[in-house]
């Protein structure tokens, strides 16, 4: 496959700008692997397309607020993204626009924070040292933004609305630039419809890296890597995975996030334990799925690594098809959009 197969024609109009009052009312297309079909139905209605017998395994990362609004020395505007921290108080950022920020420039940030260039990498990053009076997190939590992606656009003189809404409601351990979106329509009631079926459901960590959302540049795709993202499996999650796997039985991995971290734990081990450390498997045609058995995802960006693991999971053919679908039937796409269940 090329990465021109994985295009498809998207009108602006349905990109989710904005997340539905309830998160279980999105729309959910249900892609049937085995007979080759898909059908319209609704997030809902998820409990009673799981199985008893199904292990649920769902991401807990929690994004942090990683968009930074200052001034550089000149009292220019600039916008600091947080991408990635080395050491304590030593990140790398993006910065726009950060074309005049070279070592030694600062940005002032509300006053209370404010970032050294230590060193401008040629991918146009930047390393950072931050310093201030008052501890780095509390700061960047009081003055820092929601972290949405680039189509989704906000009015920046308005307060961050998306705070808490750009949250899965089982968000617990802080550290991602960026949500899980395909957990994004569970809400409490969802968990108390599958535990009534006899649903089991298990937590993972896999903190969202800018290397997620990369552009695929390279032509061959067998070429193009997604950058290592830090992930932990705790002993009782590792206990209902390595059970599952034995006995056999369904995993439904709700997102891309999971997805990538628990087939990483098996094509590294080949079962499961408990593990921390960084995920860097890329999923390309070819890939041998020996974790996950059923897939709750989002509709993607057109040539995307994510969508390039949705086609690989589901067949191509079948899934560009039911974009296809997706887009004649009006479903909303990307972060606060419609989802997806292959199964």
């Amino acid at each position: 496959m090329q990465l021109p197969d994985y295009d498809f024609e998207l009108p602006h109009e349905l990109i989710a700008q904005k997340p539905l009052a309830d998160r279980a009312a999105s729309r959910m297309l249900v892609v049937d692997r085995g007979r080759e079909v898909f059908l319209d139905a609704g997030f809902a209605g998820l409990s009673k397309r799981l199985l008893p017998s199904d292990l649920l395994v769902v991401n807990n990362t929690r994004v942090f607020p990683a968009r930074l609004l200052g001034t550089s020395d000149t009292g220019a505007r600039v916008e600091v993204f947080l991408v990635e921290e080395i050491e304590p108080l030593v990140w790398v950022v993006l910065a726009k626009p950060g074309r005049r920020l070279k070592p030694g420039k600062r940005v002032d940030l509300d006053g209370r924070l404010y970032a050294e260039v230590l060193e401008k990498r040629e991918d146009g990053r930047l390393v950072v040292r931050f310093a201030g009076g008052a501890r780095f997190e509390t700061v960047i939590d009081e003055i820092g933004r929601t972290p949405l992606p680039p189509y989704i656009h906000r009015d920046h003189a308005r307060p961050d609305s998306d705070r808490e809404r750009y949250q899965t409601v089982f968000a617990s351990r802080r550290g991602a630039i960026a949500a899980p979106t395909a957990g994004l329509h569970f809400s409490d009631r969802t968990f108390d419809e599958m535990a009534e079926r006899g649903v089991e459901t298990a937590e993972i960590t896999l903190h969202v890296g800018y290397g997620t959302f990369e552009p695929v540049r390279a032509a061959n795709l067998g070429d193009h890597r997604v950058a290592p993202e830090r992930f932990e499996i705790g002993e009782e999650a590792a206990a209902k995975l390595e059970k599952a796997r034995r006995e056999k039985r369904r995993i439904v991995a709700v997102g891309t996030t999971t997805t990538r971290t628990l087939e990483y734990m098996m094509e590294r081990q080949g079962h499961f334990t408990r593990a921390n450390g960084t995920a860097g498997l890329t999923i390309v045609p070819g890939h041998d799925f020996k974790a996950v058995g059923a897939l709750l995802t989002n509709f993607h960006l057109p040539q995307s690594s994510l969508l390039i693991l949705v086609a690989t999971f589901g067949g191509h053919k079948l899934i560009m098809e039911a974009y296809r679908h997706a887009v004649a039937a009006g479903y909303r796409f990307y972060s606060y959009g419609d989802c997806m269940l292959i199964e």
